[in-house]
Protein backbone atom coordinates (compact mmCIF):
# COMPACT_ATOMS: atom_id res chain seq x y z
CA UNK A 1 0.00 0.00 0.00
CA UNK A 2 1.32 3.54 -1.11
CA UNK A 3 2.15 6.26 1.96
CA UNK A 4 -1.02 7.87 2.88
CA UNK A 5 1.18 10.84 3.42
CA UNK A 6 3.65 11.87 1.06
CA UNK A 7 6.24 14.68 1.52
CA UNK A 8 6.21 15.52 -1.90
CA UNK A 9 3.04 17.08 -2.21
CA UNK A 10 4.47 19.80 0.07
CA UNK A 11 7.48 20.54 -3.34
CA UNK A 12 5.21 20.03 -5.95
CA UNK A 13 5.70 23.81 -7.28
CA UNK A 14 6.92 26.92 -6.22
CA UNK A 15 3.80 28.05 -4.65
CA UNK A 16 3.26 25.70 -2.14
CA UNK A 17 7.22 25.72 -1.98
CA UNK A 18 6.84 28.91 -0.96
CA UNK A 19 3.73 28.88 1.45
CA UNK A 20 5.10 26.47 3.19
CA UNK A 21 8.76 27.83 3.48
CA UNK A 22 10.13 27.65 7.09
CA UNK A 23 12.52 30.12 6.65
CA UNK A 24 12.23 33.54 5.25
CA UNK A 25 14.86 36.37 3.97
CA UNK A 26 14.50 39.53 3.48
CA UNK A 27 15.84 43.33 4.24
CA UNK A 28 15.20 43.63 7.99
CA UNK A 29 17.70 40.64 8.36
CA UNK A 30 21.07 42.63 7.50
CA UNK A 31 23.55 44.57 9.34
CA UNK A 32 25.71 46.10 6.40
CA UNK A 33 29.35 46.52 6.59
CA UNK A 34 30.74 49.42 4.79
CA UNK A 35 34.24 50.73 5.22
CA UNK A 36 35.62 54.22 5.14
CA UNK A 37 38.36 56.34 4.36
CA UNK A 38 40.28 59.73 3.88
CA UNK A 39 39.82 61.80 0.94
CA UNK A 40 37.52 62.98 -1.78
CA UNK A 41 35.37 61.17 -4.46
CA UNK A 42 37.19 58.42 -3.37
CA UNK A 43 35.64 54.69 -4.06
CA UNK A 44 37.97 52.17 -4.15
CA UNK A 45 37.37 48.57 -4.78
CA UNK A 46 38.98 46.23 -2.56
CA UNK A 47 41.36 43.66 -4.91
CA UNK A 48 40.53 40.60 -2.88
CA UNK A 49 36.81 41.37 -2.65
CA UNK A 50 35.26 41.67 -5.88
CA UNK A 51 32.24 44.38 -6.00
CA UNK A 52 33.08 46.18 -2.36
CA UNK A 53 34.34 48.82 -1.73
CA UNK A 54 36.13 51.81 0.48
CA UNK A 55 34.18 55.07 0.64
CA UNK A 56 35.29 58.47 1.27
CA UNK A 57 32.77 60.33 4.01
CA UNK A 58 31.20 62.40 0.76
CA UNK A 59 30.32 58.78 -1.29
CA UNK A 60 30.01 57.51 1.91
CA UNK A 61 26.48 59.52 2.49
CA UNK A 62 25.17 58.78 -1.05
CA UNK A 63 26.13 54.57 -0.55
CA UNK A 64 23.78 54.98 2.65
CA UNK A 65 20.98 56.56 1.36
CA UNK A 66 21.24 53.94 -1.38
CA UNK A 67 21.00 51.27 1.40
CA UNK A 68 18.05 52.29 2.95
CA UNK A 69 15.96 53.27 -0.54
CA UNK A 70 16.45 49.15 -1.00
CA UNK A 71 15.39 48.65 2.59
CA UNK A 72 18.64 48.21 4.49
CA UNK A 73 18.66 49.83 7.68
CA UNK A 74 21.76 48.74 9.41
CA UNK A 75 25.08 49.39 8.87
CA UNK A 76 28.32 48.29 10.65
CA UNK A 77 31.23 50.63 10.00
CA UNK A 78 34.88 50.60 9.83
CA UNK A 79 38.04 52.65 9.02
CA UNK A 80 40.75 52.54 7.07
CA UNK A 81 43.24 54.58 8.97
CA UNK A 82 46.36 56.04 7.41
CA UNK A 83 49.84 54.45 8.63
CA UNK A 84 50.89 57.65 10.10
CA UNK A 85 48.28 57.93 13.00
CA UNK A 86 49.08 54.49 13.97
CA UNK A 87 50.50 52.98 17.02
CA UNK A 88 50.69 50.95 20.11
CA UNK A 89 47.92 52.44 22.15
CA UNK A 90 45.13 53.20 19.71
CA UNK A 91 45.56 56.93 20.43
CA UNK A 92 43.62 58.17 17.16
CA UNK A 93 40.81 55.71 18.18
CA UNK A 94 39.82 58.46 20.51
CA UNK A 95 40.10 61.45 18.18
CA UNK A 96 36.67 63.45 18.25
CA UNK A 97 37.68 64.48 14.55
CA UNK A 98 38.69 60.82 13.91
CA UNK A 99 37.42 59.50 10.88
CA UNK A 100 35.52 57.44 12.51
CA UNK A 101 34.01 59.81 14.63
CA UNK A 102 33.01 62.09 11.35
CA UNK A 103 31.68 58.72 9.56
CA UNK A 104 29.18 58.20 12.01
CA UNK A 105 27.85 61.53 11.79
CA UNK A 106 27.81 61.59 8.20
CA UNK A 107 25.45 58.83 8.26
CA UNK A 108 23.24 60.10 11.12
CA UNK A 109 23.31 63.16 8.87
CA UNK A 110 22.75 61.37 5.76
CA UNK A 111 19.97 59.08 7.28
CA UNK A 112 18.66 59.79 10.57
CA UNK A 113 17.07 56.09 11.06
CA UNK A 114 19.43 54.69 10.01
CA UNK A 115 21.17 52.16 12.28
CA UNK A 116 24.98 52.87 13.20
CA UNK A 117 26.79 49.98 14.51
CA UNK A 118 30.82 51.00 15.03
CA UNK A 119 33.99 48.18 14.97
CA UNK A 120 35.49 48.32 18.19
CA UNK A 121 38.89 47.68 17.85
CA UNK A 122 42.28 48.21 17.92
CA UNK A 123 43.85 46.73 14.64
CA UNK A 124 42.73 49.82 12.29
CA UNK A 125 44.49 52.02 15.03
CA UNK A 126 47.67 49.31 16.09
CA UNK A 127 50.85 49.80 14.18
CA UNK A 128 51.37 46.29 14.59
CA UNK A 129 48.12 45.59 13.31
CA UNK A 130 46.68 43.75 16.93
CA UNK A 131 43.28 44.03 18.97
CA UNK A 132 45.47 45.82 22.04
CA UNK A 133 48.66 47.42 23.41
CA UNK A 134 51.72 45.35 22.84
CA UNK A 135 54.06 44.77 25.95
CA UNK A 136 56.94 42.64 25.50
CA UNK A 137 55.38 40.76 23.11
CA UNK A 138 52.27 39.80 24.83
CA UNK A 139 48.91 41.88 24.02
CA UNK A 140 47.49 43.59 27.58
CA UNK A 141 44.21 42.52 28.38
CA UNK A 142 43.33 44.80 30.90
CA UNK A 143 45.30 48.07 29.58
CA UNK A 144 43.25 47.25 26.29
CA UNK A 145 40.06 46.64 27.65
CA UNK A 146 39.87 50.02 29.05
CA UNK A 147 41.42 51.63 26.16
CA UNK A 148 38.46 50.14 24.17
CA UNK A 149 35.83 51.58 26.97
CA UNK A 150 37.17 55.17 25.94
CA UNK A 151 36.85 54.47 22.40
CA UNK A 152 33.22 53.06 22.63
CA UNK A 153 32.01 56.22 24.59
CA UNK A 154 34.05 58.24 21.93
CA UNK A 155 31.53 56.35 19.23
CA UNK A 156 28.40 57.01 21.43
CA UNK A 157 29.38 60.72 21.53
CA UNK A 158 29.89 60.94 17.88
CA UNK A 159 26.51 59.37 17.30
CA UNK A 160 26.54 55.76 17.85
CA UNK A 161 23.90 53.66 18.51
CA UNK A 162 25.65 50.16 19.12
CA UNK A 163 29.37 49.80 19.62
CA UNK A 164 30.55 46.27 18.89
CA UNK A 165 33.97 45.25 20.37
CA UNK A 166 35.47 42.52 17.91
CA UNK A 167 38.63 42.34 20.07
CA UNK A 168 38.23 39.24 22.28
CA UNK A 169 39.88 40.88 25.31
CA UNK A 170 38.76 39.08 28.70
CA UNK A 171 35.84 41.50 30.40
CA UNK A 172 35.91 43.95 27.57
CA UNK A 173 32.04 43.98 28.22
CA UNK A 174 31.91 45.12 31.40
CA UNK A 175 34.59 47.99 30.97
CA UNK A 176 32.35 49.40 28.22
CA UNK A 177 29.18 49.09 29.54
CA UNK A 178 29.92 50.42 32.93
CA UNK A 179 31.76 53.49 31.04
CA UNK A 180 29.17 53.82 28.94
CA UNK A 181 26.64 54.27 31.47
CA UNK A 182 29.28 56.51 33.55
CA UNK A 183 28.88 59.00 30.47
CA UNK A 184 24.95 59.02 30.36
CA UNK A 185 25.21 56.70 27.34
CA UNK A 186 22.10 54.32 29.04
CA UNK A 187 20.73 53.71 25.69
CA UNK A 188 23.69 52.82 23.33
CA UNK A 189 24.09 48.93 22.73
CA UNK A 190 26.81 46.82 22.42
CA UNK A 191 27.03 43.82 19.67
CA UNK A 192 29.67 41.91 21.32
CA UNK A 193 31.91 38.84 18.96
CA UNK A 194 31.20 36.77 21.97
CA UNK A 195 32.37 34.11 19.84
CA UNK A 196 34.94 35.39 17.58
CA UNK A 197 37.63 32.19 15.87
CA UNK A 198 40.99 32.63 14.79
CA UNK A 199 39.95 31.88 11.76
CA UNK A 200 41.79 32.36 8.11
CA UNK A 201 38.89 33.54 6.35
CA UNK A 202 39.26 36.79 7.28
CA UNK A 203 42.56 37.18 4.92
CA UNK A 204 40.70 39.99 2.69
CA UNK A 205 38.94 42.29 5.50
CA UNK A 206 42.60 42.16 6.47
CA UNK A 207 43.19 44.27 2.84
CA UNK A 208 40.63 46.26 3.09
CA UNK A 209 41.79 47.91 6.46
CA UNK A 210 45.47 47.04 6.01
CA UNK A 211 45.31 45.32 9.99
CA UNK A 212 46.77 42.64 9.23
CA UNK A 213 49.36 41.39 12.33
CA UNK A 214 52.63 42.48 11.15
CA UNK A 215 55.88 40.46 11.11
CA UNK A 216 58.62 42.09 13.29
CA UNK A 217 60.39 40.18 16.20
CA UNK A 218 59.04 40.60 19.54
CA UNK A 219 55.39 40.85 17.73
CA UNK A 220 52.97 37.57 17.86
CA UNK A 221 52.89 36.64 14.41
CA UNK A 222 48.88 35.68 14.77
CA UNK A 223 45.71 36.47 17.20
CA UNK A 224 44.99 32.76 18.60
CA UNK A 225 46.39 33.91 21.94
CA UNK A 226 43.18 36.55 22.02
CA UNK A 227 40.61 34.78 19.40
CA UNK A 228 38.84 31.26 19.77
CA UNK A 229 40.84 27.81 18.76
CA UNK A 230 38.25 27.13 15.85
CA UNK A 231 38.81 23.16 17.19
CA UNK A 232 36.84 24.28 20.44
CA UNK A 233 32.32 24.39 20.79
CA UNK A 234 31.71 24.71 24.63
CA UNK A 235 34.42 27.39 25.22
CA UNK A 236 32.00 29.57 22.96
CA UNK A 237 29.14 28.98 25.02
CA UNK A 238 31.05 30.07 28.40
CA UNK A 239 32.38 33.21 26.20
CA UNK A 240 28.70 34.09 25.02
CA UNK A 241 27.27 34.10 28.36
CA UNK A 242 29.66 35.90 30.07
CA UNK A 243 29.26 38.68 28.18
CA UNK A 244 25.44 38.49 28.24
CA UNK A 245 26.01 38.66 32.13
CA UNK A 246 28.49 41.85 31.01
CA UNK A 247 26.15 43.73 29.67
CA UNK A 248 26.19 42.64 25.80
CA UNK A 249 22.58 43.27 24.02
CA UNK A 250 23.72 41.57 20.89
CA UNK A 251 25.87 38.04 20.92
CA UNK A 252 27.44 37.51 17.52
CA UNK A 253 29.73 33.84 16.22
CA UNK A 254 32.08 34.67 13.60
CA UNK A 255 32.46 33.77 11.17
CA UNK A 256 29.64 32.27 9.56
CA UNK A 257 29.59 29.02 7.52
CA UNK A 258 31.82 26.74 9.25
CA UNK A 259 30.26 27.42 12.43
CA UNK A 260 26.56 27.23 11.98
CA UNK A 261 26.57 24.52 14.43
CA UNK A 262 28.16 26.98 17.48
CA UNK A 263 25.27 29.48 15.76
CA UNK A 264 22.52 27.09 16.87
CA UNK A 265 24.43 25.48 20.00
CA UNK A 266 23.99 29.26 20.98
CA UNK A 267 21.06 30.27 20.01
CA UNK A 268 19.27 27.59 22.00
CA UNK A 269 21.26 29.10 24.94
CA UNK A 270 20.56 32.11 25.36
CA UNK A 271 17.63 35.09 25.22
CA UNK A 272 19.25 37.91 23.20
CA UNK A 273 19.18 37.95 19.37
CA UNK A 274 22.02 36.27 17.74
CA UNK A 275 24.36 37.92 15.13
CA UNK A 276 26.58 35.99 12.71
CA UNK A 277 29.15 37.31 10.60
CA UNK A 278 29.45 36.22 7.20
CA UNK A 279 33.26 36.72 6.56
CA UNK A 280 35.27 38.52 4.09
CA UNK A 281 36.79 34.82 3.12
CA UNK A 282 33.47 33.64 2.46
CA UNK A 283 32.58 36.36 0.32
CA UNK A 284 35.54 36.21 -1.75
CA UNK A 285 35.39 32.47 -2.17
CA UNK A 286 32.45 32.01 -3.82
CA UNK A 287 33.44 35.36 -5.99
CA UNK A 288 35.87 33.88 -7.03
CA UNK A 289 34.04 30.68 -7.92
CA UNK A 290 31.25 32.67 -9.51
CA UNK A 291 33.57 34.39 -11.86
CA UNK A 292 35.00 31.22 -13.17
CA UNK A 293 31.67 30.01 -13.88
CA UNK A 294 32.21 26.96 -11.20
CA UNK A 295 29.04 27.96 -8.93
CA UNK A 296 25.72 29.57 -9.90
CA UNK A 297 26.48 33.05 -7.90
CA UNK A 298 22.72 33.65 -7.23
CA UNK A 299 21.78 30.48 -6.26
CA UNK A 300 24.80 29.97 -4.13
CA UNK A 301 24.11 33.22 -1.97
CA UNK A 302 20.95 32.59 -1.24
CA UNK A 303 21.32 28.99 -0.38
CA UNK A 304 24.85 30.32 2.38
CA UNK A 305 22.43 32.85 4.02
CA UNK A 306 19.08 30.85 4.29
CA UNK A 307 21.69 28.54 5.68
CA UNK A 308 22.58 31.37 8.43
CA UNK A 309 19.32 32.43 9.19
CA UNK A 310 17.99 28.90 9.57
CA UNK A 311 20.69 27.71 12.12
CA UNK A 312 19.81 30.45 14.17
CA UNK A 313 20.94 34.33 12.91
CA UNK A 314 18.70 36.97 13.99
CA UNK A 315 21.19 39.38 12.33
CA UNK A 316 23.04 38.50 9.19
CA UNK A 317 26.25 40.75 9.00
CA UNK A 318 27.05 40.26 5.59
CA UNK A 319 28.82 41.71 2.05
CA UNK A 320 26.32 40.16 0.08
CA UNK A 321 23.29 42.30 1.48
CA UNK A 322 22.60 43.95 -1.95
CA UNK A 323 23.02 40.74 -3.86
CA UNK A 324 20.14 39.66 -1.76
CA UNK A 325 17.98 42.20 -2.11
CA UNK A 326 18.56 42.39 -6.11
CA UNK A 327 17.77 38.74 -5.89
CA UNK A 328 14.76 38.68 -3.99
CA UNK A 329 13.61 41.98 -6.22
CA UNK A 330 14.12 40.25 -9.39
Amino acid sequence: MYPLRRNRRLRANEAIRSLVRETIISPNDFLVPLFVVEGKNVKEEIASMPNYYRYSLDLLEKEVKDLWQMGLKSVLLFVKVPDNLKDNKGAEALNDNGLMQRAIKTVKNACPEMLVMTDVAFDPYSAYGHDGIIENGIILNDESADMLAQMSVSHANAGADFVAPSDMMDGRILAIREALEDEGFTDTGIMSYSAKYASSFYGPFRDALDSAPVNMKNIPKDKKTYQMDYANRFEALRETEMDIDEGADIVMIKPGLCYLDIVREIKNAVDVPVAVYQVSGEYAMLKAAAEKGWLDHDAVVMEQITAIKRAGADVIASYFAKDVIRILNS
